[in-house]
């Protein structure tokens, strides 16, 4: 019967550490889109367009301006 003074603060600290994670969790936006990346996995990769440099033809390439 005495282990309940020790094992009651035990289980009341653990829970007001799990209660401050959740806490902490909502906050931060962890939840706020569930369904996005489960999607997002399946998606085919795009070439990001600010990345793609378009250039006009006979302009050269990559490789003459990258000796100079």
């Amino acid at each position: 019967m005495t282990i309940l003074l020790a094992l009651i603060p035990i289980a009341i600290v653990l829970v007001a550490i799990a209660a401050w994670f959740f806490i902490w969790a909502v906050r931060s936006g962890q939840y706020d889109d569930l369904d996005a990346p489960a999607i997002d996995i399946l998606r085919e990769d795009r070439p990001n367009a600010a990345l793609v440099e378009e250039r006009p033809a006979g302009t050269g390439s990559d490789s003459e301006s990258a000796g100079s």
